[in-house]
């Protein structure tokens, strides 16, 4: 049984069901189709149903306040492959296919680029 009270493993859930946090969000990591992390963001309820309904990624805006769909400006557009929570449903890994430049505002396929001095 998972922590989300009712819920069997692998069983779907509703936007009701994910534990946003007191600020409305829940971070989403969004991997491509060879499992590479390509970013993490935010979704509030609203970005989650917006992610579901239209088959690309919306994120919430923590410095803007707003929501801005991937690759509006940047042409880097995420085709929606999975939306899935964790155990807890206090996280999403949302599975794409990415379009276009990278991920990353800085255009590297992924945003996770710099090695942590100290790993042995």
């Amino acid at each position: 049984m998972s922590d989300i009270e009712g819920v069997a493993p692998g069983e779907a859930v509703s936007v009701d069901v994910v534990a946003f946090g007191p600020d409305g969000l829940v971070p989403a990591v969004v991997v491509d189709e060879d499992d590479q992390v390509l970013m993490l963001a935010y979704m509030d309820a609203e970005a989650l149903r917006r992610t579901l309904r239209d088959g690309r990624t919306w994120f919430y805006s923590r410095s803007r306040r707003t929501y801005w769909a991937k690759g509006e400006t940047s042409g880097a557009v995420q085709e929606v492959r999975s939306v899935t929570t964790d155990c807890d449903g206090d996280a999403l890994l949302v599975r794409v296919r990415q379009r276009g430049v990278g991920a990353c505002h800085t255009g590297a396929w992924s945003c996770f680029m710099h090695p942590v001095l100290g790993q042995s």
